[in-house]
């Protein structure tokens, strides 16, 4: 029972620090723009180049081959 009365306001303390925190950042535009970022994973930007096929390696083996 004792230990209640150090735990409430403690957890009293810890919901206030929780809840300005929270304004802070709404108020500081944390959540302002929140498609942009999730969007951002789906379309990426760094084109990949597509692995050639076995038909178009073994044209380029065999043009390396005359070269040689």
């Amino acid at each position: 029972m004792e230990s209640l009365y150090f735990l409430i306001p403690c957890a009293l303390i810890f919901i206030v620090i929780a809840i300005k925190v929270l304004f802070w950042a709404i108020n500081s535009g944390q959540y302002d723009n929140l498609d942009t970022e999730a969007h951002r994973i789906l379309f990426e930007d760094n084109k990949i180049k597509p692995a050639a096929t076995a038909e178009e390696q073994s044209t380029k083996d065999h043009e390396q081959t005359k070269h040689d």
